[in-house]
């Protein structure tokens, strides 16, 4: 098969990247065999609107344009119009493609999932079977699911290679196909595309990317930078600046109270001295002062994992070495700049009013109130039954050692690996460790603790003297538990870089997935006072979790 540079040539001599607003792409590397290939259906209107059909094969997106879009009626056949292969790039593009230019207009990405091929040989070669001019693919996406067949009715042959005189008799954009969904379990009778009009990226539609579109093709930029956005994310768009040392040394003038200028407001801050994490040997006790330095000089990193989220606040005012309590309920006495979220589904008893940290001083004002942990929730206060990530949480028994920890997290790393599903692991600050996987929106908490607990279940099966199932921690004989019922709404895990309630004030940490072969390697080994350094010397660890959302292959 050609390589993904070569099989672009067409697309290449088809467009002036001087004036189109489409990557060129780059030639890239043989895909790995083991993982999984993945597929991407973009509604886009151009002249016409039309659904391109796109499945990764040989580093590329092979490509169709389907004028009435896929569907799940058996009964109903498509016309799908072969077009030249694109760059791995366009997989997640939504935004616009400037008027004027090569298919400008607007673009969503209506669906995305993975795909297997089906009777393609032994071992598959679905190029072998575009070739041949029938191709039959197990699709597992967010709306297309179930067996689909593309067979080409005219035309030349994919791939073929010709003269550039003959070149339009045979070139594989002039290939009509059919596309048809076969009877099976996933197929259903009058289903129509235009029914299901949103992104399952963004959760948009057409009409509302084209009103405030995030991202342009910009063909004259490399390929991996062609998707130029137009304004930065939500996580991003504070321009949250480190804490000024002016305000840092106004802290440290303060006696035990008074009024702190951090952040652009006015914190009424008390008991500065008092300890709120006992000494590890060797060093000194971690003050409320400490505290309050490290949320300040902490923001700007941590923000973006909090930000339009509500926050559970786990306090201990007396320190962490007294009982500490749950507090969710914004006090009355909260100052007004507060961000906050009222939730509407909230029941007379339940919690109403939600703290949200969409600015850094919002994480200072949490500490102050004596949040030893912040726990920002799994979904978005704008969708709050949609859940931004998967979780994992690895968490020992009496009995679980740091190393038996050790042996699960490398099976889910993997598994991970086997899945190519994009993973982040990061040390608790107590014994544990905690995977967040990215997601696109669209999946409800039960999607993702189902997947979850299946990831979970094929991992326990490998080590089963370590892992116990039991609900209760005194039935699990010491094991360890594999938590996947974490995925609920209003439950929390830890937030990264949040302290967490022990000798030394040790934070919840991202760790690179080799650091688990680090020998050296323990669940708190790094504190208030010690992540700054991590942090400048190996950057944040966790940032793929804010911008590589995906979809869950199927387990």
């Amino acid at each position: 098969m050609a390589s993904g540079g070569g099989k672009l040539a067409t697309y290449r001599r088809k467009r002036d990247f001087a004036r189109t607003p489409e990557p060129s792409g780059a030639a890239l590397p043989p895909p790995d065999p083991r993982g999984t290939a993945r597929f991407v259906v973009q509604r886009h209107r151009a002249r016409r609107l039309h659904y391109d059909f796109r499945l990764e094969i040989g580093g590329v997106l092979v490509s169709w344009a389907v004028p009435k879009g896929p569907t799940l009626d058996p009964s109903v056949r498509r016309a799908a119009f072969k077009v030249e292969d694109h760059p791995i790039e366009y997989f997640d593009f939504e935004g616009i493609i400037p008027a004027g230019e090569y298919g400008g207009g607007d673009v969503i990405v209506w669906d995305a999932g993975t795909w297997q091929p089906h009777e393609a040989g032994d071992p598959p070669d679905p190029a072998a079977a575009l070739d041949a001019g029938e191709l039959h693919v197990d699709l597992y996406g967010e709306k297309l699911r179930g067996r689909f067949v593309f067979v080409r009715t005219s035309g030349g042959r994919y791939g073929s290679s010709t003269s550039k005189r003959d070149s339009s008799k045979r070139d594989s954009s002039k290939e009509e196909w059919l596309l048809l969904h076969k009877h099976d379990d996933e197929a259903v009778d009058g289903w129509d595309a235009e029914d299901h009009p949103r992104s399952v990226l963004s959760g948009r539609t057409n009409d509302e990317v084209k009103a405030d579109p995030e991202r342009m093709w910009r063909s004259d930029l490399p390929a991996a930078l062609a998707a130029v956005l137009l304004k930065p994310p939500p996580s991003e768009a504070m321009d949250v600046e480190a804490v000024a040392p002016e305000a840092l040394e106004e802290l440290d003038t303060l006696r035990t109270q008074g009024t702190w200028h951090v952040f652009g407001r006015e914190l009424r801050v008390t008991n500065l001295e008092k300890v709120l994490f006992p000494a590890r040997p060797g060093e000194n006790p971690v003050t409320k002062r400490d505290l309050l330095r490290y949320a300040a000089q902490i923001a700007p990193t941590a923000l973006p994992y909090l930000t339009g989220r509500a926050l559970n606040m786990h306090r201990y005012p007396n320190g962490a070495h007294a009982k500490g309590f749950w507090h969710k309920e914004l006090p009355t006495h909260a100052p007004e700049w507060l961000p906050r979220w009222t939730n509407p589904e909230a029941d007379p008893g339940e919690t109403q009013t939600y703290l949200v940290v969409d600015e850094p001083a919002a994480l200072v004002w949490a500490a102050n109130f004596g949040a030893l942990e912040w726990h920002g929730w799994t979904s978005r206060i704008d969708e709050p039954h949609l859940p931004s990530y998967a979780l994992v949480d690895l968490d020992p028994g009496g009995t679980t050692t740091w190393e038996d920890l050790l042996v699960l997290a490398r099976l889910h790393r993997t598994a991970f690996e086997h899945l190519g599903v994009h993973a982040f692991p990061k040390v608790t600050g107590r014994r544990g460790i905690q995977i967040w996987i990215p997601i696109v929106r669209g999946p409800t908490f039960d999607d993702t603790r189902g997947w979850v607990e299946r990831l979970s279940k094929t991992v326990g099966r490998v080590v089963p003297d370590l892992v116990s199932w039991k609900w209760q921690v005194d039935e699990r004989g010491g094991l360890a538990r594999l938590d996947y019922t974490q995925n609920a709404i209003n439950k929390t895990l830890v937030a990264p870089y949040s302290p967490r309630p022990a000798p030394g004030a040790p934070v919840s940490a991202p760790i690179a997935w080799e650091e688990l072969d680090d020998p050296g390697l323990r669940p708190d080994a790094f504190t208030v006072r010690s992540i700054g350094a991590r942090l400048a010397e190996k950057g944040d660890l966790f940032a793929g979790v804010l911008h590589q959302a995906q979809p869950l292959p199927p387990l």
